[in-house]
C-alpha cells in the first residue's frame, strides 16, 4: 500500500508576526540599519518544518486586503488592531522573493484571509488522500482538525512543536467534535479579531454551555433554562452570538484549487536564495539553507507533545519522501555555497610562521619599525586567567602577516615573550585588536603590560552600530565581503573530541591566526573614518579605549568571597523555601509542583478561582508571569508566597550556590567579566558571575552582598554610590529650574516634589506622599502611564492621572524637554548623551503605535541612562589613573550600576575617601551638582 503523502500549509502572517515579536527585545538589525527580525523569524519557522518533516508538498498562504465577507457582516471586525509594524511591511516582499527563489508557492487571494485559503486547501487535499498539517500558532484552526488534518504549532520559548489532532482539540476546547470550536469561539468571542461573543461568557462558561447544549444554537434555543443575569444577557445578545459564530467560521470553499504538482517541494534556485540572504546579512540562515538542501542535515525527529496524536500519525510522520532526494530515494541534489564572498582560498596572501633564531631576529627588527600593528593571541582556553599562549599573530599590511608559535614549557614560553616585550611595551606603536581586553589579560600572566595607543575593532563597531552583532566573523562578512576560517573547521565542534589549539598542525594554526589578525587590521582601517563620520571618535578615544584598560585591571584583580557564609546562607534559604512551600500547599489544599507554570495556573485559577477572567498565554494555559502575579499579590497571600518562593529559589541557584563554583582556582577570587558592547545605552554588563543583578530589595537578596569581603584584615571595602544621578541629569538636561534649585539646596528631591505636587509644606509631607512622588520622579524617565503608576502605588488610575498632570504642571520644562527629545529623534533618527553617545531609534517614525511608543520612551530614557553610564566611566578612568600614579595599594574592584566598590588598604582610607568622592563628583560638570555617598565595612553589604 503506498504511503500517505503529506501537505504542509503555512499561515504566513501568523508566523511572521510571531517571529517579529519573539525578537522585539533584541531585534536583528543589519549594517544598513534594517530590522530583519520578521524575515528571520519566518525563515526559521519554514526551515524548521522542512528540516524536521521533509514534507512532500508545501505552500505558504498570505492574507490580502482582509476578509470582505466578514467586514461586510461586521465593519468592526479586526478594527482594534494596531497598524502593521514597518519592519513587517518591509519584510513581506523579501519573504515572497525568497519563497519564489525556493520554488515554494505563495497562495494569495484578494479579499480572503489565509485561514480561509488554508481551510479550503486542507479539505481539498484531504479528499485526495493527503495528511494535512496547518502550520500556525492560531488556536482558531482547531475547528478544521479531522482524522487527516492536524494543527502543527511551531516550537517557541524552549518548548517543542505541538501537533494537535482530534484528542488535543477535544481537551483544549472541551468539545466532542472539532467543528464545535466554532461554537466555542462564537460564545466567548476573540479579542484579537474583535469578535464580540456573548457578554459575560468566558472560557469556562463556553465549555460548560457546549457540554450542556452542544452548540451556540442549542444554547440560544434553551436560554430560558438559564438563571439570573446570564439568562438576560444571552437572550438580549442572541443575534450578537450568531454573528460572532459566522465571523469565527473559517471558510472551506473559497476560490483556490489544490494542485498537487504545483505544491510539490522541489530543488530551489540556490544562487538566488543565497543572494537575498547575503543582502540581508543572514549568515547563519545561509549556512542552514546549504545544509538542509544538500541533504547534510538529517534531523527528522518530531517532538510531538501528545502521545495519542503521535501514535495516530506515527505511520506517516516521517515517511514521505522529500522531493529533493528524488522520487526513488536516490542521491540528494547538490547545493553549493554560491556566495560572492571571498575566502582564504580566493585571496592571494602571505602568512608566515616565524622560526627561532635569525628569522625571529629579522621579524623583530621589522616589527619595531611599524607605527600600527594588529596582534591576536591564540591560547588554550577562553578563560584568560587559565589560558596559556599557543601563538601570537601579527599583521600591519592587508593580506600579509606573521605567526610566532609558543612552546608548551612555561619557562621557554616566558623567554620567547621577553623577546616581544619591547613591542608590547612600546608607547610609539599603536596596538590593534578585536576584544583586546582578553589579550591584555592573557599577556598579564606573562608579566607583559601593553603600552601605546589601542584600537579595538569590537568597541569601534559598537559605537558605529550599537544594535548589530560585533563578533569578527560578522564584521568581516559585512564590511570586507570575506568569510574567515571557522574555528570548528580547525579544532572540531564542542565536545570530548574537540582538539586543543596546541594539537592543530602549525601550518593550519598559522593560516587561521594570521587571517584573524589580517582581517582585524583591515576592519580597523574601515572603521576609523566611520567613527569620525558618526562623531563618536572622541567617545572611542577618551572613554571606551581607556576604560578597556581599567576593566582589564579590575577583572584581573577579582574580589574575595566568604564561601563559608554562603554555605550557611544556602541552608537558611532551604529552610525558608521549605516553609514557603508548606504555606503554599496549605493555602492550595494540595501539594503540586510550584515551579510548573501549568500546574500553578491550574491551582490558582481553576481550583482556587482567584480571578474571574485570568490572563492566558498564546498556548491557552494560564499565565503565571511575574507581571501578572505581581498585580494580584496584594490581594492574595498564596500569590505573594509564590513570588517569594520564586525569588528565593532563583537567588539560591543563581548566586548562593553558584558563586562558590565561580571562584577561580588559580587566584581564590571571583573575577567577573565586564562587557562594553552589550547595552545600547552605554551601560556596562557583567557576566560570569553577573554581579549587577543581585537583588537588593529583599532581605535575603541583600545578604548575598555580605559574602563579598576585603582581601584580608589590612583592607576594608568602600562603596561609592552616585545619589539619584539620573534625576540630576534629567533636571540638568531639561533646565528645570525648580528641580535644579532643590538639588542645589541639598533638599530631599522626592519630598520636595511631593511638597509641590500635593501643595503641602515640605515638613508636612507624609511617607506615602513622598513614596508616590518618588515613583513618579523615576517613572517619568521611563514614560510611566497612569495605568503603570496605579499598578506601582495604592493610587487609582484617575488619581494617578491627576498626579502625573500636576507633576508636569509643576515641572513644565521637563515636559518640554521630553517633547523636544522625541522631535529630535524623529528628525535625526537618534538621540545622544552628554558625551555624544548615540542611540539609534529606527522605529521612531513607525506606523505601529506600540513599537513607535517604545522608541519614543527610549528617546527620553537613553540620553539619561547613557549620560549616567558615560559619567561613571569617566570617574572610573580618572580614579584608576590616580591610584596608579599615587602608587596606592588600594584597588577598584567592581562597578554595579551607579556604584563603585574598592578594596582599600586601611592606612590609605582617609586620603582615598576624599580622592574618590572628589573624582566622582567632578567627573562631568552639569547644571546640577553630583552627589556621592560613601560607605565602608567588612563586607559589601555593610559598605553599601
Amino acid at each position: 500500500m503506498p504511503e500517505q503523502k503529506r501537505l504542509f500549509l503555512l499561515d504566513a502572517y501568523a508566523l511572521i508576526f510571531r517571529g517579529y515579536y519573539a525578537l522585539i527585545k533584541n531585534p536583528r538589525i543589519n549594517s544598513k540599519g534594517m530590522d530583519t527580525s520578521a524575515i528571520m523569524g519566518f525563515m526559521n519557522s519554514l526551515f524548521d518544518v522542512i528540516k524536521r518533516e521533509k514534507p512532500d508538498h508545501l505552500a505558504v498562504c498570505f492574507d490580502k486586503g482582509g476578509s470582505i465577507e466578514r467586514t461586510e457582516l461586521f465593519p468592526e471586525y479586526k478594527a482594534n488592531r494596531d497598524e502593521t509594524p514597518d519592519a513587517i511591511r518591509i519584510a513581506i516582499p523579501y519573504i515572497q522573493e525568497i519563497l519564489k527563489a525556493m520554488h515554494i508557492p505563495s497562495v494569495v487571494l484578494e479579499g480572503w484571509e489565509a485561514d480561509d485559503i488554508i481551510g479550503t486547501l486542507s479539505k481539498q487535499a484531504e479528499k485526495e488522500g493527503y495528511k494535512v498539517f496547518m502550520v500556525t500558532p492560531d488556536k482558531d484552526f482547531g475547528q478544521l482538525v479531522s482524522e487527516n488534518i492536524f494543527m502543527y504549532r511551531p516550537a517557541r520559548m524552549g518548548n517543542g512543536i505541538e501537533i494537535w489532532g482530534i484528542p488535543e482539540v477535544q481537551k483544549r476546547f472541551g468539545v466532542e467534535r472539532p467543528d464545535q470550536v466554532i461554537d466555542y469561539l462564537g460564545m466567548m468571542g476573540d479579542a484579537s479579531d474583535n469578535i464580540p461573543g456573548l457578554p459575560g461568557v468566558g472560557d469556562k462558561t463556553a465549555k460548560k454551555f457546549i457540554e450542556q447544549f452542544g452548540s451556540l444554537e442549542g444554547l440560544l434555543e434553551n436560554a430560558d433554562q438559564l438563571k439570573g443575569k446570564m439568562k438576560e444577557k444571552i437572550i438580549e445578545n442572541a443575534e450578537l452570538g450568531r454573528l460572532s459564530k459566522k465571523l469565527a467560521t473559517i471558510c472551506t470553499d473559497c476560490d483556490v484549487t489544490f494542485n498537487a504538482q504545483d505544491y510539490e517541494l522541489s530543488v530551489p534556485d540556490s544562487e538566488a536564495v543565497q543572494k537575498i540572504f547575503e543582502e540581508l546579512e543572514f549568515r547563519r540562515l545561509k549556512e542552514q539553507f546549504i545544509k538542509i538542501f544538500s541533504g547534510e542535515d538529517e534531523t527528522t525527529e518530531t517532538q510531538v507533545t501528545s502521545t495519542e496524536t503521535a501514535q495516530k500519525i506515527a505511520s506517516s510522520a516521517g515517511s514521505g519522501q522529500f522531493s529533493l532526494f528524488g522520487g526513488d530515494g536516490g542521491s540528494p541534489a547538490t547545493i553549493k555555497d554560491s556566495s560572492s564572498r571571498n575566502t582564504i582560498e580566493d585571496v592571494a596572501h602571505s602568512y608566515q610562521s616565524i622560526a627561532p633564531g635569525m628569522a625571529m631576529k629579522l621579524f623583530l627588527q621589522n616589527l619595531m619599525k611599524q607605527t600600527a600593528v594588529c596582534f591576536d593571541t591564540e591560547t588554550t582556553s577562553l578563560n584568560p586567567l587559565e589560558a596559556e599562549l599557543v601563538g601570537i599573530a601579527f599583521s600591519w599590511e592587508p593580506t600579509k602577516g606573521f605567526y610566532v608559535p609558543f612552546p608548551k614549557e612555561k619557562e621557554t614560553a616566558q623567554e620567547l615573550i621577553e623577546e616581544l616585550r619591547p613591542f608590547f611595551e612600546s608607547e610609539d606603536i599603536e596596538k590593534i585588536g578585536q576584544n583586546l581586553k582578553y589579550d591584555i589579560k592573557v599577556l598579564d600572566k606573562y608579566n607583559i603590560k601593553v603600552g601605546g595607543k589601542l584600537f579595538d575593532t569590537m568597541l569601534a563597531h559598537y559605537l558605529i552600530n550599537p544594535d548589530m552583532r560585533h563578533n569578527m566573523d560578522v564584521l568581516s562578512e559585512t564590511y570586507l565581503n570575506y568569510t574567515p576560517i571557522s574555528i570548528s573547521e580547525l579544532i572540531g565542534k564542542k565536545g570530548k573530541n574537540q582538539l586543543s589549539m596546541r594539537e592543530v598542525p602549525l601550518e593550519k594554526q598559522t593560516e587561521y591566526a594570521v587571517e584573524d589578525a589580517d582581517i582585524t587590521f583591515q576592519l580597523a582601517q574601515h572603521f576609523r573614518p566611520e567613527l569620525s563620520e558618526a562623531k563618536t571618535d572622541g567617545l572611542f578615544t577618551d572613554i571606551e579605549i581607556p576604560l578597556l584598560r581599567v576593566l582589564a585591571d579590575m577583572e584581573l584583580e577579582g574580589i574575595n568571597l566568604d564561601i563559608d557564609f554562603l554555605k550557611s546562607l544556602s541552608k537558611d534559604l532551604d529552610n525558608d523555601i521549605a516553609h514557603l512551600e508548606q504555606k503554599i500547599y496549605e493555602s492550595a489544599g494540595v501539594e503540586f509542583n510550584i515551579g510548573s507554570p501549568k500546574q500553578l495556573g491550574e491551582i490558582l485559577f481553576d481550583k482556587m478561582k482567584l480571578v474571574d477572567k485570568p490572563k492566558k498565554t498564546k498556548t491557552g494555559q494560564y499565565s503565571t508571569a511575574e507581571d501578572v502575579l505581581s498585580y494580584l499579590a496584594k490581594d492574595h497571600e498564596i500569590i505573594k508566597n509564590v513570588l517569594d518562593y520564586r525569588g528565593l529559589t532563583k537567588l539560591k541557584s543563581t548566586y548562593v550556590d553558584a558563586l562558590p563554583e565561580q571562584v577561580q582556582r588559580t587566584t581564590g577570587r571571583v573575577h567577573t567579566d565586564y562587557m562594553q558592547t552589550v547595552a545600547a545605552t552605554g551601560r556596562l554588563s557583567s557576566n560570569n558571575p553577573n554581579l549587577q543583578n543581585i537583588p537588593i530589595r529583599t532581605e535575603r537578596g541583600r545578604q548575598v552582598r555580605k559574602a563579598f569581603i576585603p582581601r584580608n584584615d589590612e583592607y576594608t571595602l568602600l562603596a561609592a554610590d552616585y545619589s539619584q544621578i539620573e534625576l540630576r541629569i534629567i533636571a540638568a538636561l531639561s533646565e528645570e529650574n525648580t528641580m535644579i534649585e532643590a538639588f542645589k539646596n541639598g533638599e530631599d528631591i522626592h519630598a520636595s516634589t511631593a511638597s509641590k505636587v500635593f501643595n503641602v509644606p515640605i515638613e508636612e509631607v507624609t511617607r506615602e506622599q513622598r513614596s508616590n512622588a518618588k515613583t513618579v520622579n523615576f517613572g517619568i524617565i521611563y514614560g510611566v502611564s497612569a495605568f503603570g503608576l496605579s499598578n506601582q502605588t495604592d493610587l487609582s488610575r484617575s488619581e494617578s492621572k491627576e498626579l502625573i498632570d500636576t507633576y508636569y504642571k509643576t515641572y513644565p520644562k521637563l515636559r518640554n524637554y521630553i517633547s523636544e527629545q522625541v522631535d529630535f529623534a524623529r528628525e535625526h533618527g537618534y538621540v545622544q548623551t552628554v558625551l555624544g553617545r548615540r542611540r539609534y531609534l529606527k522605529d521612531i517614525n513607525g506606523s505601529n503605535a506600540v513599537v513607535r511608543g517604545a522608541a519614543e520612551r527610549n528617546a527620553v530614557n537613553a540620553p539619561i541612562q547613557g549620560s549616567a553610564a558615560d559619567i561613571i566611566k569617566l570617574a572610573m578612568i580618572n580614579i584608576h589613573k590616580k591610584l596608579i600614579e599615587g602608587g596606592y595599594k588600594s584597588k577598584m574592584l567592581l562597578q554595579v550600576h551607579d556604584e563603585l566598590v574598592f578594596d582599600i588598604y586601611k592606612p590609605e582610607l582617609e586620603t582615598l575617601k576624599e580622592l574618590i568622592k572628589t573624582e566622582m563628583e567632578n567627573a562631568y560638570e552639569l547644571a546640577v551638582p553630583l552627589d556621592v555617598e560613601l560607605g565602608m565595612g567588612e563586607n559589601w553589604l555593610v559598605a553599601h
